[in-house]
Formats: C-alpha cells, sequence, structure tokens
C-alpha cells in the first residue's frame, strides 16, 4: 500500500505553525477516540494508525521547534546551554 505523503511540518517562522499544531493535535484526538470507540474495522484501523503516528510526529517536530525557539529568545548567544524546563513533577 503506498504511503501518503507527509503534511509539511510547521517551521518557526510561519504565522499559521500555531494553528497547524492544533489542527493535527485535534485531528490525533479525534483519531484516538475513533480508535477507543471501536467503530472501526481493521482496516480503517490501521489507516487511522498510520495517519496518527503522521501527526503524532509533525505535533513532536513543532514542539522540538518551540523549545529551540524558547532556547534562543533565553539566551541568544549560547541557546544550546540554556536548560531544559522542569516538569511539574520534578519541581
Amino acid at each position: 500500500m503506498p504511503k501518503s505523503p507527509a503534511p509539511p511540518v510547521p517551521q518557526p517562522g510561519e504565522p499559521n505553525a500555531v494553528a497547524q499544531f492544533e489542527q493535527s493535535l485535534d485531528e490525533l484526538e479525534q483519531l484516538v477516540a475513533k480508535m477507543e470507540g471501536g467503530e472501526l474495522n481493521l482496516d480503517e484501523s490501521l489507516r487511522s494508525f498510520e495517519r496518527g503516528i503522521t501527526l503524532y510526529r509533525n505535533c513532536q517536530a513543532a514542539l522540538e521547534q518551540a523549545e529551540a525557539r524558547v532556547k534562543l529568545l533565553l539566551d541568544p548567544e549560547h541557546p544550546e546551554s540554556a536548560s531544559p524546563f522542569a516538569s511539574p513533577a520534578e519541581r
């Protein structure tokens, strides 16, 4: 089965990057709900799973780009030395 090309990953300079992230996340949540609801046959489930993986990877890439931008804003001269945010469990 041929794979459909993955949608473009939002770039930091694009004005609609946040909207694309939100749209991908919303679609992913809808796919998960359908799959958990058991309303899909096996073929639909596999296609939904493949689409979900693509959406997940796009969201993850967007989050990594956002983290890189935050690091750059925190220390423009040495963004690689900026420390990651602590999770609520680590505080």
